[in-house]
């Protein structure tokens, strides 16, 4: 959820709650932490948005926050998803917010509620409903009354609503934090709060990015997101929350944008689909129970910096018998030795390293000992049910919309209307329809004449129908949704249709005053001769506008209609088609679209699709993902697994160690696709051995792991042999499961 942002205010709720989430207990704060039950805690919180999952993911994703390490669970409240028509409710389904927090509490974990009532969130109009625009005389976050009036009947409804159900820690619920409005960043150690008696927390620790529709894939390493963890807690943090930790789905009509994509992936530890994304998700699990090693100390006092050199720094919490360091090299190009307490310790660039006892180190950011996994899609045809034939077209029905104007409620106006205070967000779609009379002398008709019809549009996208054929379209895109067209038509003598639709691809999100951005066709509209140099204006000619499509008033996309058309032949690439429904999601591109396995009946599941300018549904398939291989690559410098540190004054006895675990529970390792321990390059999947590496290390491997479900191999000479004396050697693994 990006973009600019307001004034942060928190709710420190002087309430409690116990993991049985029965008994209330005492919930305050100081200047060094939240304090629960009168102790001092450093907490771990991530974003899981209950409408971007399904109630049947909740509990797993849940859990895998838990397992990852997570104290806190984090939510927004959607007003625009629970108040679509103002004083009407709706919390049934994915917008079961109270059950979603009970499963929270269930799994023995707080909740911080972001109630808003504006949450950006990449969600359309910023969670903000669209009938709120309409109330006179409001702007959007300012001071404003009218906005202030509705913002706070909101968030008294939400309030009272989880009070009933006594999910406040007060009441022996989960809910320790409620937020107003936000605060984010991919950095945030130089952050001090406003007074001292506050502790120092982040709400919005970006995991990745949202992605728009066109665009590339994003990623944020996970090296550079540990560092930023540790970097928070290093500087006096108490509580950091993961955006997103979980992202989901855009289902239905909620992504925001414009031109924001169905998938709200974020590159997150769990990914859209509730799997474990490695190694990010085990990475920041280790950083985690690194962190949690040094709570104790951390709480217990204000730390105490000293500069070891230039960018490199050293930060000690010590507290009696406590004593807990943190190491950063904060140069994002070179590797650094530094000494410290009178031992040496190896920093590589932008990293951070975790000393739970002042001495030994547990985790350094920049290395990293979980797993790594390379997921990969089978992808399988749509099993159509075919009863009269085996030609695949044959399972397909199909309608068409109709061009132009064909429903009963179109309207007439003079001049072009901006779309979205037309249509009300009702539909994405708003035809603009005008008939023009072209004479026979007209110099659009002469012999090579060259006419162009000239359309601005404010966006997101556009299509131009010259008397019901398709000329042309047009789209903008996250930077600009603006439309500009010059299209060459060919006009015809006596009357002659244009038809616009004017489409929203998720309405603005962010930005101060956004409401105020339209939408549509506002022209001008013009016809143009370049041979004769005459043009018309058309914008403010008698226009007539129908909201919607009528599919839509129909209901195709449920697929129960009776009036779906089943021919032999099933028409291709040709526009405004219905092909035959659970609406997934807005699909503007060729990618992946997430379809739950609780919408899925293992017989007479139906798929309705409307194509606005010609494809071929018939190249559809369903994939599934699938773990392709999994691999690991420690050094000789990595410290052991965070599970095998302890405090030693003789160093650590335990060196550093590969682990390889199939993701499920009935899958053993099958096969080694490739081993070496030496000067290994490359990156999982694409591993080659370096200039050294040992002849032994494929079958040490194969005869650890084979058939188990996990191993593990110590990273040593001891174990392999040294294949190049006096340089820092790996051991690089590249494995599969069944």
């Amino acid at each position: 959820m990006k973009g600019l942002r307001f004034a942060v205010v928190f709710v420190l709720l002087l309430l409690g709650v116990l993991h049985s989430f029965s008994l209330a207990v005492n919930v305050t704060y100081d200047h060094r932490a939240l304090v629960i039950d009168g102790k001092r805690k450093v907490l771990v919180s991530g974003s899981l948005h209950y409408p971007r999952s399904t109630p049947e993911m909740w509990p797993g994703i849940i859990q895998k926050s838990k397992d990852g390490g997570l104290d806190v669970i984090e939510t927004y409240v959607f007003w625009n998803l629970h108040e679509p028509v103002r004083n009407q409710y709706d919390f049934e389904g994915r917008k079961d917010l109270v059950k979603f927090i009970k499963l929270v509490g269930a799994a023995g974990l707080y909740v911080h509620v972001r109630i808003g009532p504006y949450v950006c969130a990449e969600w359309n109009y910023g969670g903000f409903p669209v009938w709120l625009h309409f109330v006179p005389g409001v702007q959007f976050r300012t001071d404003n009354e009218p906005f202030k009036a509705e913002m706070k009947r909101f968030t008294a409804k939400i309030v009272d609503v989880l009070k009933q159900e006594k999910l406040y820690a007060s009441q022996g619920g989960p809910i320790i934090l409620s937020q107003i409005n936000t605060c984010n960043g991919f950095y945030c150690d130089q952050f001090t709060p406003n007074s001292n008696n506050k502790p120092k927390m982040w709400t919005e620790n970006w995991s990745g990015w949202f992605l728009s529709f066109g665009g590339a894939l994003p990623y944020r390493p996970v090296e550079d997101l540990a560092f930023a963890v540790a970097r928070f807690y290093q500087t006096g943090g108490s509580l950091q929350n993961y955006y997103m930790y979980h992202g989901g789905t855009n289902f239905g009509r909620t992504s925001g944008g414009p031109f924001i994509a169905t998938s709200y992936d974020y590159d997150a530890p769990i990914d859209e689909y509730g799997l474990v994304r490695q190694p990010k998700w085990g990475h920041l699990r280790d950083v985690h129970k690194a962190i949690k090693m040094c709570e104790e100390a951390l709480v217990s006092t204000d730390p105490a910096v000293t500069s070891l050199g230039p960018n490199l720094e050293a930060t000690v919490y010590k507290s009696g018998s406590q004593c807990s360091a943190f190491l950063a090299n904060v140069d994002t190009q070179s590797d650094k030795t530094v000494t410290f307490n009178g031992n040496s310790y190896h920093l590589p660039a932008w990293s951070v390293s975790i000393l739970p006892d002042c001495k030994n180190v547990v985790l350094n950011t920049a290395k990293i000992n979980s797993v790594t996994t390379r997921p990969s899609f089978s992808n399988q045809p749509l099993k159509v049910d075919v009863s009269a034939s085996e030609a695949f077209d044959s399972g397909w029905s199909w309608i068409d919309e109709p061009i132009g104007i064909s429903k009963n409620n179109s309207f007439a106006n003079l001049g072009l209307s901006e779309q979205i205070n037309t249509t009300a967000d009702k539909s994405d779609y708003l035809w603009y329809s005008l008939s023009t009379d072209i004479k026979g002398d007209e110099p659009y008709l002469a012999n090579g004449s060259n006419t162009v019809l000239h359309v601005d549009s404010l966006g997101h996208v556009l299509h131009v129908f010259i008397n019901k054929k398709l000329a042309g379209s047009g789209k903008g895109s996250g930077g600009s949704s603006k439309v500009s067209l010059d299209i060459p038509i060919t006009l015809v003598p006596g009357k002659n249709t244009i038809d616009l639709l004017s489409l929203t691809v998720g309405l603005q999100n962010y930005g101060a005053f956004f409401e105020l951005r339209g939408a549509g066709v506002t022209g001008p509209v013009k016809l143009e001769n370049q041979k004769n140099n005459i043009t018309v204006d058309l914008s403010s000619g008698q226009w007539t506008y129908q909201i919607g499509l009528e599919g839509e008033d129909l209901g195709l996309p449920s697929g129960s209609t009776s009036q779906w058309l089943s021919q032999p032949n099933l028409p291709k690439n040709k526009p405004l088609t219905w092909y035959k429904g659970i609406n997934l999601e807005r699909v503007l591109i060729s990618c992946l679209y997430h379809v739950p396995q609780s919408w899925l009946k293992p017989t007479g599941n139906t798929l309705v699709l409307f194509e606005e300018i010609g494809s071929d549904p018939t190249r559809l398939t369903f994939a599934s993902k699938q773990l392709g291989s999994l691999c690991s690559h420690v050094s000789e410098s990595h410290p052991p697994p965070v599970e095998m540190w302890s405090s030693d004054s003789k160093q650590q006895k335990t060196g550093p160690v590969l682990s390889l675990e199939c993701p499920s529970p009935s899958q053993v390792i099958s096969s080694i696709k490739f081993a070496s321990f030496g000067t290994p390059r490359g990156t999982c999947g694409s591993f080659s051995h370096g200039q050294c590496s040992t002849r032994n290390a494929l079958s040490i491997v194969q005869k650890a792991c084979i058939g188990s479900k996990s191993c593990s191999i110590d990273v040593s000479i001891k174990a392999f042999g040294d294949p190049c004396r006096g340089k820092t050697k790996s051991l690089a693994v590249e494995a599969y499961c069944q």
